[in-house]
C-alpha cells in the first residue's frame, strides 16, 4: 500500500484548503497492478499552511462523530442516584415552624368553571389551600387583618397526585374534594323555538 497525497489543489478565499488523497495498491502478481485514486475533501486552515503544518497527517484526520438529537436532549438516567424505597417527610429539616405544619390543614380541590369569557381555561389544574386562621376587624374601618402567613398562600399542581404528594412530604393533613365532571347534552340552537311542549319556554 502506497499513498501518495497531493498539496494544495485549490484554495478558497485563503481560508480552506481542499487535499486530494491518491491510494495505489500493488499485488504480488507483477502483472496485475491495480490503481485506486480517491479524492477527499477537507476543511484545513490557511494557518496549517503557512505555519508548515503536516497536511499529509490532518489529511488522514477523522472527523469526530455525530450524536442523534436522543442522546444530546434525553440523556440516560444516571446509575448513581440514591433510591430511597420508603416515604420520605422533610418537615423536620425544612425550617418552617412546627406550628404551620402539625396544626395545619389544607384542602386540594380543582377549580369550577368561571363566569366570565375564560370560560373552563383555569381549571386544568389542582389547587391546595391552607386554612385561615389568626383573623380579626379592625375597628378604624373594618377591615379584615391576619397574622397568618398561608393565608393567602395558594399553590397549583398538574395533577391531584403530585398535591398529594407535596402534603405527605411535607406532613401536611389534607382532604381531596373530588370533581364531579358533567357531560353536556347534545342539543341544536333550533330546539330553542320547537314547537314542542318538552323544549318550548312559555313566556306568560
Amino acid at each position: 500500500m502506497e499513498r501518495n497525497v497531493d498539496r494544495v489543489v485549490n484554495v478558497y478565499a485563503s481560508k480552506f484548503v481542499r487535499v486530494a488523497v491518491t491510494t495505489k495498491t500493488e499485488s504480488n502478481d507483477s502483472s496485475n497492478n491495480d490503481q485506486d485514486t480517491q479524492c477527499t475533501e477537507r476543511a484545513l486552515g490557511s494557518s496549517a499552511v503557512l505555519m508548515s503544518e503536516d497536511v499529509n497527517k490532518m489529511a488522514q484526520l477523522k472527523d469526530a462523530p455525530l450524536k442523534s438529537l436522543n442522546d444530546i436532549y434525553a440523556p440516560q438516567s444516571k446509575p448513581d442516584l440514591i433510591t430511597v424505597p420508603d416515604k420520605v417527610e422533610i418537615a423536620s429539616i425544612t425550617g418552617i415552624p412546627e406550628e404551620h405544619i402539625v396544626t395545619r390543614f389544607v384542602r386540594i380541590h380543582k377549580p369550577v368553571k368561571h363566569a366570565m369569557q375564560s370560560g373552563t381555561n383555569n381549571t386544568h389544574n389542582w389547587k391546595l389551600d391552607f386554612d385561615t386562621r389568626e383573623r380579626w376587624e379592625n375597628p378604624l374601618m373594618g377591615w379584615t387583618s391576619t397574622g397568618d402567613p398561608l393565608s393567602n398562600v395558594q399553590l397549583t399542581f398538574a395533577s391531584k397526585e403530585e398535591a398529594i404528594a407535596y402534603c405527605e412530604k411535607y406532613g401536611y393533613e389534607y382532604s381531596v374534594s373530588e370533581v364531579v365532571e358533567k357531560k353536556p347534552k347534545v342539543k341544536s340552537y333550533s330546539a330553542n323555538f320547537s314547537w314542542n311542549k318538552k323544549t318550548r319556554t312559555s313566556t306568560k
